[in-house]
């Protein structure tokens, strides 16, 4: 028994060393497996952001001051990408839409160097940080395919369809337009213009460039509905649908 006692104690040590041996691997492998949960969620997370931009709501950020008072620069929008589409543009809608043609000037992107670049186009692309604005414009539906839109009336106002708007969005202090202009816009096309009506470079000052001044409707790519930074300047943008209530449709396109 005597005998016995130094070899089974000497197992008891082989064997709680051993023990002890495989303690690490088990922390190890459990630090790995919460390593691939945060990798699943972190890509999970990513995939769903790039869904929602792509598919329904999309960041944009404002860079100048034709939208004002109700955009600002510096605001960040979101823009619904459910429209047009399940749903349909209307008067008075805040679109978001790609230059149909040289109406911003050539943007330089900014260098924020290799990774800081590669970093940016990433996170724009999965809808993490506002697009940027070098090719998109953001003005007001104002007129629809068929509309004959018109200024100004005797008491200085926008006609669409033969009916005077009262534009309660622009910005105050503006008049409607300070230059006259009469267009019947075109199948498939909108008339947009910004809200800060003397300091827009919208449909009125581009008729001469490709397009006519028009916006092709398969350039939009959504309607802002809100603004969502700086936080002092959260607002839910209301659709002003009272300014258009007497509108009526467009005549029928003339065959």
């Amino acid at each position: 028994m005597s005998a016995a006692d130094p070899w089974e104690n000497s197992g008891a040590h082989r064997r709680g060393g051993t023990a002890h041996g495989r303690e690490p691997r088990k922390q190890q492998s459990g630090f790995v497996a919460m390593l691939k949960e945060i990798g699943i969620i972190v890509v999970s997370a990513l995939i769903l952001s790039w869904l929602i931009k792509t598919l329904l709501v999309q960041p944009f950020y404002i860079p100048s001051a034709s939208m004002e008072d109700t955009l600002t620069e510096g605001d960040r929008v979101m823009a619904s990408r459910l429209t047009p589409g399940p749903f349909d543009l209307k008067h008075g809608d805040i679109v978001v839409f790609v230059d149909p043609g040289d109406w911003l000037p050539p943007y330089p992107a900014p260098d924020r160097g290799p990774i800081g670049n590669a970093a940016t186009s990433f996170l724009t692309t999965v809808g993490l940080l506002p697009q940027d604005t070098g090719d998109h414009l953001i003005k007001r539906l104002v007129g629809l395919p068929g509309d004959k839109v018109v200024c100004c009336d005797a008491e200085g106002r926008v006609s669409v369809n033969g009916t005077p708007i009262d534009e309660t969005y622009i910005k105050p202090g503006s008049v409607p337009s300070q230059d006259p202009f009469e267009v019947t816009v075109p199948e498939d096309m909108l008339w947009v213009m910004g809200d800060n009506r003397q300091d827009s470079q919208d449909s009125r000052y581009n008729r001469g460039k490709p397009g006519g001044g028009f916006v092709p409707i398969d350039n939009v790519v959504g309607t802002a509905f809100a603004t969502v930074w700086p936080l002092d300047r959260l607002n839910w943008h209301n659709h002003p649908s009272d300014v258009f209530d007497g509108v009526p449709d467009a005549p029928p396109a003339e065959k």
